[in-house]
């Protein structure tokens, strides 16, 4: 994986950003949370005449209609944008990334859903998370859904992964608690199922530890929130991305991204959700998570999968089971024999 050229970590290091010298000299694309809008932090930004601002809303999963639109609105400016920068939630992050591709290489976002299909590297770009979990900001993917044929994938590269990180833990104070948790537990779940796969490695391995060490410190604690433990989310967070950039997800990224596909569930709740239904393929993973969800006095939605259609049930069973690569890393090449029709429709009948 193609390593990160520059980390600045600290609380408040979000000012370095106008300090950044090619942010200050060069026109700049800026993909904001809309949450942001109004905040202190917007009007802390440098935002110079000819630079690019867009403000992200991340009510709903990223779709790749949305990134085509946006770049059809950018390429109409004629500016030759030299930086983009991501500042939110993964929505924000991947939205970012997959600009930044798509500025270098020819086509539309379908184009390159998939596995090594970027061929140039991307515009220069800095990623900053307000929210810590997903871990969009190391990793090598941006993940859309493509609403024409009801897929859920990402941009898979060595180009998508950001060039520089801002990392600035007074950033998600103002995240509200589940929200927290559902995305730190992204991480989480990154990590245990690298470490359960059939590509797991020493590298990836020695990532996921350390995350999934912190993130036990984390939720393990009486205020998972306090400013240390926004600190240790953070590192977490990137660990993760890293860990699952040199390894493979497992069972519980394609049946949540049936959720996403089919419910429109947001992703880090989705796994949360999925996590639910997996004492048989992570038993003791997933009887520590139920203990992390009573501690921390979270409410996941239940009975979500009840008394669906037809049409519904299969189109869950195609959006999960189509993610064959890491299916295969979890239950091996017989994956289908595992996970029919059947029986995938009684794990999302569990949730």
């Amino acid at each position: 994986m193609k390593n990160i050229l520059n980390i600045e970590f600290g609380f408040n290091a979000m000012k370095k950003l106008n300090e950044h010298p090619k942010v200050r000299k060069s026109h700049t694309i800026f993909f904001v949370d809309i949450f942001f809008k109004n905040s202190f932090l917007i009007k802390e930004i440098l935002i110079k005449e000819k630079d690019f601002l867009y403000f992200v809303d991340s009510t709903n999963e990223l779709t790749t209609t949305d990134v085509n639109n946006v770049l059809k609105t950018i390429k109409e400016t004629n500016n030759n944008y030299e930086v983009v920068v991501g500042i939110g939630g993964g929505t924000s992050l991947d939205f970012a990334k997959a600009i930044s591709n798509l500025l270098t290489n020819k086509g539309t976002a379908e184009d390159y859903q998939g596995w090594d299909l970027v061929k140039t590297p991307g515009v220069y770009k800095i990623g900053i998370p307000t929210l810590s979990g997903t871990g969009a900001e190391s990793s090598k993917t941006c993940v859309m859904i493509n609403l024409q044929n009801g897929l859920k994938l990402g941009m898979n590269s060595n180009h998508t992964v950001y060039d520089e990180l801002i990392l600035d833990p007074s950033l998600a104070k103002t995240v509200p608690k589940e929200q927290f948790f559902y995305t730190g537990m992204d991480t989480y779940i990154h990590c245990i199922e690298s470490l359960n796969g059939s590509h797991r490695h020493p590298l990836s391995d020695a990532y996921s530890n350390q995350a999934l060490d912190l993130a036990r410190q984390v939720f393990q604690s009486e205020d998972m929130m306090s400013d240390k433990n926004r600190e240790k989310m953070m590192v977490a967070s990137y660990f993760g991305g890293v860990a699952i950039a040199n390894s493979f997800v497992g069972v519980v990224h394609p049946i949540s991204a049936g959720l996403s596909v089919v419910l429109g569930i947001h992703h880090c709740e989705a796994n949360c959700i999925t996590m639910t239904a997996m004492e048989e393929f992570y038993p003791a993973e997933y009887n520590e998570f139920m203990k992390l969800v009573e501690k921390n006095q979270i409410k996941l939605r239940r009975g979500l999968c009840q008394n669906l259609s037809k049409k519904q049930y299969d189109d869950l069973f195609d959006a999960s089971t189509m993610h064959e690569i890491p299916l295969k890393n979890a239950l091996g090449l017989d994956f289908k024999k595992i996970l029919t029709k059947e029986k995938v429709i009684e794990l999302y009948k569990k949730m």
